[in-house]
């Protein structure tokens, strides 16, 4: 579904992994026209080492601009050494959304069966930015996008959804105690 562009969401999409570049990250492709497709706009994309300090440098980066409203990260969440995205973000969420792990595997379990349960994947708002980390595989994000994350970006999506939510994300952040 394509947004009028007062509704268009500034996403950003990391790629996780220490072995593909720019040319083999099929599953970052896959978030940005999935994203784009829908009428909103990519804000940035980038590809870093699976290393805890990398992620969370950019996804910090991308939390403290105001112009950035959800990010998408792809990778590192499996049960490898090097798997360390969800480690990575969790420091970083003021509130956790448990349901798009859930959900996500609940929906994978109709596509690999109990292998799911190997998956990772977490979410959280950050500094009033929306944070989703996916596996890393091109099947995982078309699902997660298809599945879950499509319809709440899109503001027309009933009964709720996140994109009509996020000018109330900072409420209550701008006000003073007084005694």
């Amino acid at each position: 579904m394509s947004h009028p562009a007062d509704q268009a969401l500034a996403i950003a999409v990391l790629t996780v992994s220490d072995t593909r570049g720019p040319d083999e990250d099929t599953s970052g492709d896959v978030l940005v026209d999935r994203l784009e497709q829908a009428g909103h706009r990519l804000r940035g994309r980038r590809i870093v080492r699976d290393d805890v300090y990398e992620i969370r440098a950019v996804v910090s980066a991308w939390i403290a601009d105001p112009g950035v409203d959800a990010i998408l990260t792809t990778g590192g969440t499996g049960f490898t050494g090097r798997d360390s995205t969800p480690e990575a973000l969790a420091p970083l969420f003021d509130k956790t959304i448990d349901g798009f792990g859930e959900l996500f595997r609940q929906v994978s379990y109709s596509e690999i069966g109990s292998s799911t349960i190997q998956s990772r994947a977490v979410a959280g708002l950050a500094n009033a930015t929306l944070v989703f980390a996916m596996p890393g595989s091109t099947n995982a994000c078309r699902t997660a996008w298809d599945k879950i994350l499509g319809n709440q970006f899109d503001a027309s999506f009933k009964p709720c959804n996140f994109a009509e939510l996020l000018p109330r994300f900072r409420e209550g952040q701008d006000k003073t105690e007084t005694p």
